[in-house]
Formats: structure tokens, sequence, C-alpha cells
């Protein structure tokens, strides 16, 4: 059967190869991509480990090949990271090239927010022309939380770049109705499952429905199509679940974030359904979507609804162009008309539309854990959607009506906008009006371009380009200037009124440092203001309250380390575990992987973290420690950081198993502590008596 290609209209027939390189459209091009480059480049040092939970599995893995293969938070593969492997594969060989340092464990996931721009030009440069492509590249470039995450070391990034290509697959599939491109769709998918998980899902719905709906062949064929696609997904993530499922449990590390030390638990429980429904075993204060007195919605992450995306913790992350994204997205299926079924516009608005509206939604309503930097999972479709709407409509502004829908959709983002400013009234203050006189300027110069020359409806785009995208370069910009440090960073200055774990603070929040935990943190809404007391085991001067450290000032837990924050060992306590370190399986031990991240990282060897991020995994359990200091292949014990949170959650653990607790008290109880720059450090060959 020959499949049927749909007929491309003139003005959005892919013009010549040559025509495209002499035109101005590759100066554009080139200047975004420099330009974005070198704003995801610029001080990147100045973040330090950013998240050493995976700077510190990166390190592991770069020595290690068995740590790299199962993405083990240490080279004695004592415990892996929560997430699948792949976006530390990207860090370990950048490692092994080029040394362990800041610059070689962030560089990757800055080109790779570099390639995202590239391919998200690309993608929608097809369907809607170079002018779409390169409006769609600068404002994912300008989001504000993509500029951070494509700075930063979380999973993220590279997640983004693989739903991204998702799409691209797709719709070349939608072009000519070949198999191959969904087969590259659905391995795309399954490296995003090896990248963070079941998140990637999400943009498994649009895209199968994209092609049933405008996938060129007949209706049996294109499922037979999707299936292949499926089980191109299927193989590219198996084949380590595989490996991990039949490799001896005794010889590999232990599945972090699980509670049996099995794959499939972490999948579907801590990072699958229990993000939805709030019951995250394991999770220290998950409170399943209950806040700490029982309220309802998110909890400590936020309250869930369907204004979620537009909070103070979200908005200004995202949300500046997203009504104007949905605005454009019903104006654009609509001006698609009765065009044929394999029309490849609405096929387009579709895909990045259905990606919008469902990752959104899942986000909104979810009950468990969530962080504002989840939505950089949005940035990609945001930006297409502005990039194509605006152009289409614009081509068709002829008709009235699309001239009021543009003009409303300028108004209606310069009024956000100038909203989303407000939020932070002592961030660039002359910033807000400016922003709503330009865009009613704007507004006013499209209601009328039918009665204009070309010249001034130049000014009313240029002036339209400004009022979408002066705010979130502000953000930007302020993203890109200020270090990020610990496990959730977030973009922009500080705004008020945000909630819960990473509803704090932009700018090292009161409590914390770096941003993130070590960063927007327990500030504002956050524990800061909920009454907890100064816990065992101490989180730094001030505990978790106002007053602890100002803009640049230390991290929560100070050099001991936190649940969310890498500990900052001095030079001494680095002397300490480094000497013998010959002799040891590991140089130390300690409860949390943020803790054990900071010491690992200072001294280049293997530190265990019991118990994984939350402390709270059954790894080892109390028998196997004791084990292992009987055979002497661990050599100190490190307090402090962990155990004053687990005691203050308690029942907040989720169902989580309290090994740790007991091997800290079994290690207090039989050798003796000695303090070492203010932290307590027990010597495991050395017991009492």
């Amino acid at each position: 059967m020959t499949a049927t290609v749909p007929v491309v209209p003139p003005h959005l027939a892919d013009p010549a190869p040559a025509q495209r390189r002499v035109g101005w459209q590759l100066w554009a091009l080139t200047v975004l991509l420099i330009g974005t480059a070198v704003g995801y480049l610029w001080d990147l040092a100045a973040s330090g480990w950013a998240n050493a939970f995976y700077s510190a599995a990166a390190q592991a893995g770069s020595v290690s090949w068995k740590a790299m293969l199962f993405g083990s938070s240490d080279a004695a593969n004592s415990i892996t990271v929560d997430k699948p492997p792949m976006s530390l594969w990207v860090m370990d060989l950048s490692v092994r090239l080029f040394g362990l340092s800041p610059w070689s464990i962030l560089v990757p996931q800055a080109l790779i927010g570099v390639a995202s721009v590239a391919l998200l030009w690309a993608t929608v440069r097809r369907q809607f022309g170079d002018e779409a492509g390169l409006l769609a590249g600068l404002c994912l470039a300008l989001t504000p939380i993509a500029a951070v995450m494509f700075r930063f070391n979380n999973p993220d990034a590279l997640l983004v770049l693989l739903m991204i290509a998702g799409v691209w697959a797709v719709l070349r599939a939608v072009e000519d109705g070949r198999t191959r491109w969904l087969v590259l769709c659905g391995m795309f998918v399954g490296f995003g499952f090896l990248t963070k998980q079941l998140q990637v899902m999400l943009v498994v719905p649009p895209l199968a429905c994209t092609y049933l709906l405008a996938g060129p062949p007949k209706l049996g064929a294109r499922l037979w199509q999707l299936l292949a696609a499926l089980g191109a997904m299927i193989v590219a993530a198996g084949w380590w679940l595989t490996v991990v499922a039949l490799w001896p449990a005794s010889s590999r590390p232990y599945i972090g974030g699980s509670q049996n030390n099995s794959v499939l638990d972490l999948t579907l429980g801590y990072n699958g359904f229990g993000r939805l429904t709030g019951d995250e075993k394991g999770s220290v204060g998950g409170f399943g979507g209950k806040g700490p007195g029982g309220g309802p919605g998110g909890g400590m992450w936020g309250s869930s609804g369907l204004g979620r995306m537009f909070e103070p913790a979200q908005g200004g992350q995202i949300a500046w162009l997203i009504p104007a994204a949905l605005i454009l997205l019903v104006a654009g299926i609509v001006l698609c008309g009765r065009a044929p079924r394999t029309h490849l516009p609405r096929a387009a608005f579709v895909a990045w539309g259905g990606w919008l509206l469902v990752t959104g939604l899942t986000f909104s309503f979810m009950s468990g854990i969530f962080h504002p930097y989840y939505t950089v999972a949005l940035a990609p479709a945001v930006a297409a959607l502005v990039g194509a709407g605006s152009v289409w409509l614009w081509q068709r502004r002829a008709r009235p009506w699309v001239r009021v829908v543009l003009a409303v959709t300028i108004v209606v983002t310069a009024v956000w906008s100038c909203a989303l400013l407000g939020r932070t009234p002592d961030f660039v203050p002359w910033l807000r009006w400016p922003v709503v006189v330009i865009g009613v300027l704007a507004a006013l110069i499209v209601a009328g371009s039918w009665a204009v020359t070309s010249r001034v409806a130049l000014i009313g785009v240029l002036a339209a380009l400004v009022t979408g995208l002066a705010g979130p370069a502000a953000y930007a910009a302020d993203s890109i200037a200020t270090p990020h440090e610990g496990s959730m960073p977030s973009a922009g200055p500080q705004v008020r009124g945000e909630f819960g774990f990473g509803g704090g603070h932009h700018s090292r929040p009161p409590g914390f440092g770096g941003r993130g935990f070590g960063g927007r943190g327990f500030g504002g809404m956050g524990f800061g203001g909920m009454g907890f007391g100064r816990p065992p085991g101490g989180f730094g001067p001030g505990g978790f309250g106002p007053g602890a450290a100002g803009r640049g000032g230390p991290p929560m837990g100070g050099a001991a380390g936190s649940l969310l924050d890498a500990s900052r060992p001095s030079a001494q306590t680095t002397a300490l575990l480094e000497a013998d370190a010959g002799h040891f399986t590991w140089v130390a031990a300690t409860v949390g992987s943020q803790v054990a991240s900071g010491y690992q990282l200072a001294t280049r060897l293997p530190v265990m973290a019991v118990g994984g991020f939350n402390g709270t995994d059954p790894s080892p359990t109390l028998a196997q420690f004791q084990q292992y200091v009987r055979a002497g292949k661990i050599h100190y014990f490190i307090g402090g950081g962990m155990q004053g949170m687990l005691e203050m959650f308690g029942g907040g653990q989720r169902e989580g198993s309290d090994a740790s607790t007991q091997i800290t008290d079994w290690v207090q109880a039989h050798f003796i502590e000695r303090t070492v720059d203010g932290i307590s450090v027990y010597d495991l060959i050395a017991p009492r008596g």
C-alpha cells in the first residue's frame, strides 16, 4: 500500500537548501544559538557541584563502570540514586574525559539546552516557517526555569531534549507515514524513561493521538505502526530494566528510592503513582496530599488545583506565556478549519497542545512530591505554541476576528506579565508598566494592521515581542547571574507567598543557602513559618527559621549537610577521611545521600549513603552494616545532618525503613564520638573499651 503524502501549502513549503543557507534566517539562527550557549555557559562554575547528589554519582561512575551502569551513588556500589542512570551517563563520560570539576558536570547540561533550542526550532520551522521556529526557540531559551535547569545537573535537561525529539519524530511520521519515524519516537521515549521514568509518559498520549488523527496510512496501518513504536520504547528502556532484574541483588547496588530493592517498586511507587496520590513510601514528610495540619491539596508541596501553574511558586518559573499559548492553540486549530485529516499544521497544534494540557493538568492536580522546577517540562510546548500560533495567525490577519484574537493575546500577556512582575516589587520595578503600555500599543497596531504600512506593522510585531519576553528575559538573566545549589533549584527573584518545600525564595532564603534546598527552600510559607523547632543534630544557625542566612549565606545544615543540601567538609575533616583510605571499601558512612555526597566529592573516595536520599531506604540493614564494620570495610561514621530531620518528621516518613536510625543508635552506643570542626565522627575500628 502506498502512503498518501499530504500536500504542503506553498507558503509553508520547506525552501531549497541553498535558499535556507543564504537568507537572514541562517544569521538569526546563528545569533540565537550562540546567544543561548553564552547565556547557559556563563559562569557555570559559580554553582559549584549544583546538585551534589548527582555530581557524586557522576564521580562514582567515572571511576567504576559498574557504578556507571547502575547509577550508583558511590564507586563501591552500596546504593543507586533514585532515578535511572541515563542522565548520569552523559556526566560520567564527561568526567572520564575531562576530569572531575563543576565544568565537566555542568557543561553537558548547557549543551543539551542549546540542542533543545535548535531541535525545537527545526521542528516548528518545518510546519510553520523560519519566523515561527526562531520565535519558538527564543521563547524556550528565555523561559526562566529553562535557564536554570539547562545550567543544572538534574535529569530534567536531558528529559526535555528527548521529549522534543519525540514530537519531532512523530511530526515527521505525519509528513510521510513512514514507520521508521514512529520507531525512532518510541526509542526517544524509552530513553526518556531511562532518564526520569514515568514523567516522560505524559507526552505519550498526545503523540499517539496526533498520529492516530493525522497519520497518512489507513487506521489499521496506523495502529500497527503505533504498536511498533511501543515495541521500540520497550526495547529502549527495557534492556536496562532487564539487566537490573537479572543481575544478582547480592552483587549489585541497592535500588535507591525503593523499599524492597526493586526497580519496579521505584518506578510504580516513589517515582510513579506515589507522585500522583501522595503515597510515596519512604518520603520524608510526604503527608500524602495533606499539609501538616491536615489541610487539603498538595500539603507542603503547595496546593493542587487548576490554578497551580499560576501560583507564586510556579508563576515566575513557567507561566508568563501560558495564557498566550492556550489562546493561540485554540485559534490555530480553528483556523485549520476543514483541512484534510493529514493537515500538518493541525497535527502540530494537537501534538504541542496535547503536551501542554496533559502535562500541565497532571502537575496541577498531583498530590505527591512536586517541585517548581518540574515545570521545565512544559517549556517546549509553551514555546512551540507561541511561535507557531502567533505566526500562523499573523499570516491570516486579513480576517478581522484573527486580528482581534492577536490583539487580545498581546493585552492578556502584557497584563499577566505586569501581575507576575508585581509579585517581586523590588525586582526591576520600572519594567511593569512599560510592559503594559508597550503591549497596548502593540495590540492597537496589530488590530489595525490591515490599514497601516508594513513598517508600522513591523513596529507592532517588535512591540508585541517585547511585551511577551521582557519579563521572562529579566527573570532568566537574574537566574543566570545567581548560583544554584542543592536539590530544588528555581528561577527568578524572591517571590512572596510561595509555599512548602521549594516554595521559599529564589536567592538563598532565610535558613538556607544557594538556591534550591540550599536554594529556594523552607522560607516564605514553608517550614520557616510552620513553627518547627530546631531539630536534634542541628541545621545550622537559626534552624529553619528566618535570620539564618541572607543572600549568599551558608546552606541549611552548614558543614554537616542536610536532607537536600550537601555537606561541606573542612580541610581537616577531608584529611581525616583520606588517611589510610586504601585499607577500606568506604572511607565513611553517613545518613542521607546529600550528606554523603559532599564528603565523597571532597575526597574522591566512596562514602556510603545510609538509607539513600531520604535516609529511609533499608540499605544497609543494621545486620549488614554490622557485618561491614566487623569486616573492616568502613572507617568512619559521620553523624549530624540528617538525624535531626528524621527524628522531627517521625511518622511523616511514609512507611519507610528506620534502618538508618537503628544504625545511628548502634554506632553511638558502641563507638567513641569525637568532634572534628563541629562534626561528630565515630571511628568504627576503635570501639568503646
